[in-house]
């Protein structure tokens, strides 16, 4: 499905802004929430429901949102996490018992510390040593908590406990138990996903430079995760800006058939002006190229992204 008016970019906008809003206050005040475990649940099929809709509007949505405000930070990194497992459980053809472990895992992986995690994003100043207590053991607690709140699921609780545990990445991945290969996955989606949003003790980095330096101090970086996490977003997903080889200034649009070579928005010329219309192109076809991807925090650019999401309706002529 494609945004075709004004009106059905405001629903999925609001939807989306809807989902991490409840997913906020579960977080945020766990013992309060009656039926956790099934609220979480109602929350993955919620975001499976609009990833179906339409997974690139989702992807774009989520990275511009993630990226560009350190505001509830807690509750968008899960839900970033969340997406991220899911199109990779996809890749990696993880059956449906395990692809619900991981993406539940994911929404909940800091229940334990939501609040402090909130703070450490509007935190100028390094961690505190109290602080780098609570993220040290934030994981076993997490899933203590988890269990207490009516979780039962023994995967999901083990890939909560363990999703800081460098010993996941050892052995080869087909050849691990099927825990420890959820627990790996959530690893290094966390820490991708903490590099591209912006601290006020540090701005993000850029979307491939963030996929770069979790594939290159990953000890496993050959194998099928560093791969899917590839094929699901590349090295620019949706939402990131990009520098092109003319000078303009463009957003990734929608991912296409062809790795890396995603549908563009042009939105600046080569002189640092916006665009009156963004116009699409493919990069796939030919110049320009994508020279670089761009750290949200250094664009100031106020985008319509109701006019950008539109043009993916050209995209399906274009492929």
């Amino acid at each position: 499905m494609q945004v075709k008016d004004e009106s059905e970019y405001e629903d999925l906008l609001a939807e989306w802004s809807d989902l991490e809003s409840g997913l906020a206050i579960i977080l945020s005040y766990p013992d309060s929430s009656q039926q956790f475990a099934q609220r979480v649940q109602q929350y993955d099929r919620w975001m499976q429901s609009l990833m179906q809709r339409d997974p690139d509007a989702g992807l774009y949505l989520l990275f511009q949102l993630a990226s560009n405000s350190p505001v509830g930070y807690s509750a968008s990194h899960a839900l970033v996490c969340a997406v991220l497992c899911h199109l990779m459980a996809g890749a990696l053809r993880l059956p449906p018992k395990e692809r619900d472990s991981l993406v539940r895992a994911a929404l909940t992986m800091n229940v334990s510390m939501t609040a402090m995690q909130d703070v450490l994003a509007n935190q100028a100043e390094k961690p505190s040593s109290q602080q780098q207590d609570m993220i040290r053991v934030h994981p076993v607690k997490s899933a203590m908590l988890l269990g207490n709140l009516g979780v039962h699921d023994e995967d999901w609780l083990e890939v909560v406990g363990r999703h800081h545990d460098n010993r996941v990445d050892e052995g080869a991945f087909q050849q691990v138990p099927p825990t420890q290969r959820l627990s790996r996955t959530l690893k290094m989606v966390d820490r991708y996903a903490a590099m591209i949003s912006p601290r006020l003790s540090r701005a993000g980095r850029n979307a491939s430079e963030s996929a770069r330096a979790v594939m290159a101090n990953n000890p496993t970086r050959g194998d099928e995760i560093g791969q899917a996490l590839m094929r699901v977003v590349g090295l620019t997903p949706p939402g990131t800006f990009v520098r092109m080889d003319s000078d303009e200034l463009g957003v990734v649009l929608r991912r296409s058939a062809k790795a890396n070579q995603p549908f563009v928005a042009i939105v600046g010329d080569a002189e640092g002006q916006l665009l009156l219309a963004p116009r699409l192109h493919a990069t796939a076809q030919g110049a320009p190229g994508i020279r670089t991807a761009l750290p949200a925090f250094g664009v100031r650019a106020q985008l319509n992204h109701y006019q950008i999401l539109s043009l993916g309706a050209q995209a399906g002529t274009l492929q």
